[in-house]
């Protein structure tokens, strides 16, 4: 097993986490097998509880794990199916030993950060090296090297590369060379001072990833490399891409910083081919077609709020050769201003996932105008919730119609509260979580766009369809075209008199990748580009 290190200097939000996945599909296309995995040094158990404003998208794996958004970029860029395992915070390594102190597991010993914790740490890089067996495992550590709370982990894989020699491991430490438009320059001592920091804890970086917004001229390599005692090669220029993240695997390869690894790892590959990847990229930058997408949510100044959602859009616009241009959509606006006003421009509507009750009319207007105006609609989680509480109220005429979320006395509760939620008190890891099967009905919209008739999708929610409601709403028009394999939880709705609306309980956006979108989201796309031709 070999294991590479990714650290981060200088300022955080540097993008390590695509950095480590960017070289996971270097190290894959080059024939190996590949697993990444995310320290993330807060408190916090996971970040399931966290505000999107606060953390941005909570990514969730097959398991149920609630995780940081960097696994959903591991998922993307490589072919690894990734658990629990994978992503550790402090929270969780505190909560551990408590537990075991409190049990006497220690025997009485004072429990300390070393070797307490840091043993703690190193259990979790080899529990995850095991489930691979043979192959490199990427641990990205979250943070800037300097944090307090950090210092445990960076102490703990200082250990462990004693422990498995040398020649097993590689540091590659992300960081910043800023250019002072004033003077005209690329400064280069935020990074030497980085790397001293790093030094000095007893980690010598083997790479340096230079995150720079100028090209790297051979004079500024030769005075990193001087001076942060890594060799000029090894100093990798990572600029800001031009038109998409995909490009960055792309940047480090011409940079050969998969040469760089496999060289020090003594690692023997066959040569690297990019073709499918390039041919992806190409079609991102220039498409043939172009569609316009709004997206109707409630936390729209912060892009990492919705990223899988985002990056689904960008996977299934290149199936189809088509640049996506999204439009975030405050559900509030809408609101206020009317949903013709906000999106009459555009050729599809999508409402993604949420929590309370905060700008729900707005998200409702927005599914009856698609429903209206024939406009094709994609509802995620919520998104579907909120395109049944249009459809009883508008439809089905139960004008008071509402969740339970948002009105617990509503005379018509067509979403309901899970039966399991009932009984539930504490928030964190307590929602229906992870992939759940679930049966496709043949004949319908969604049975074409899967082609098979039982598939597996990752949920988050703890509110579903009143069943109660269910023979009025097809009578009416509305298609239950997937449930859960014994019938009693609704997972996808359809409209029988529209050209494309589809509402799912899951997150399709979870599964999507470059070169294999999402069967929901490439129909989506396909459907606003008829509409679009139309119009």
């Amino acid at each position: 097993m070999k294991y590479i290190f990714v650290t981060g200097g200088v300022i955080s939000s540097l993008g390590k986490g695509l950095t480590a996945a960017a070289l996971g599909t270097l190290l894959e296309h080059r024939g190996l097998k590949v697993v990444i995995q995310k320290f993330d040094p807060y408190l916090n158990v996971d970040p399931g509880t966290m505000n999107p404003y606060q953390h941005g998208e909570v990514y969730v794996l097959d398991d149920g794990a609630e995780t940081d958004l960097d696994l959903g970029h591991y998922e993307r860029f490589t072919h690894c199916r990734l658990s629990r395992k994978n992503n550790l915070t402090s929270g969780q390594i505190y909560e551990t030993i408590i537990a075991q102190e409190r049990r006497g597991d220690y025997l009485g010993k004072t429990v300390q950060v070393v070797p307490h914790v840091t043993n703690e740490i190193k259990k979790r890089i080899r529990a995850v090296a095991d489930d691979v067996g043979k192959g490199v495992l990427i641990t990205e550590i979250g943070g800037t090297t300097g944090d307090i709370e950090g210092l445990p982990f960076l102490e703990a894989i200082r250990q462990f590369s004693l422990e498995v020699g040398h020649d097993n491991v590689f540091f590659m430490h992300v960081t910043l060379v800023p250019y002072i438009s004033v003077a005209g320059e690329l400064k280069t001592k935020p990074t030497q001072q980085s790397v001293a920091k790093l030094r000095e804890i007893g980690i010598m970086p083997h790479a340096l990833i230079c995150r720079t917004e100028q090209p790297l001229s051979r004079e500024v390599r030769q005075k990193i490399s001087m001076f942060c005692n890594v060799p000029i090669e090894a100093v990798i220029e990572e600029m800001d891409v031009a038109h998409s993240i995909y490009e960055v695997p792309l940047m480090l390869q011409k940079e050969k910083l998969d040469d760089i690894v496999c060289r020090h790892l003594r690692l023997h590959q066959r040569p690297l081919k990019m073709n499918a990847w390039h041919g992806f990229v190409k079609r991102v930058i220039k498409p043939k077609y172009k569609t316009t997408i709004a997206v109707v949510g409630k936390y729209m100044d912060l892009q990492d709020a919705y990223k899988s959602i985002y990056e689904s859009l960008t996977h299934a616009g290149a199936h189809h050769d088509c640049a996506v241009e999204v439009v975030n959509v405050d559900a509030e606006h809408i609101e206020r201003d009317g949903a013709a006003n906000k999106l009459k421009n555009v050729d599809g509507i999508l409402v993604p996932g949420g929590f309370g009750d905060r700008g729900t009319e707005g998200k409702i207007a927005a599914a009856a105008y698609a429903r209206k105006s024939k406009k094709p609609y994609l509802g995620l989680c919520l998104g579907m919730q909120i395109a049944v509480i249009d459809f009883a109220r508008h439809v089905a005429k139960l004008s008071k119609a509402n969740s339970t979320e948002f009105n617990v006395y509503t005379p018509h509760p067509v979403i309901s509260l899970l039966e399991e939620q009932k009984t539930i008190q504490h928030k964190g890891a307590s929602m229906r979580l992870g992939a759940w099967p679930c049966r496709i009905i043949k004949g319908t919209r969604t049975a074409e766009l899967y082609r098979q008739t039982m598939i597996s999708e990752r949920h988050r929610h703890r509110y579903e369809f009143n069943n109660l409601y269910r023979r009025q709403f097809e009578d009416l028009g509305m298609i239950f075209s997937g449930g859960s394999p014994r019938g009693d939880l609704i997972e996808i709705v359809e409209l029988r008199n529209h050209p494309w609306f589809i509402g799912c309980q899951f997150h399709p956006e979870f599964q999507s990748k470059p070169n294999r979108p999402h069967p929901l989201f490439r129909g989506f796309i396909g459907a606003t580009l008829n509409a679009r031709r139309k119009r």
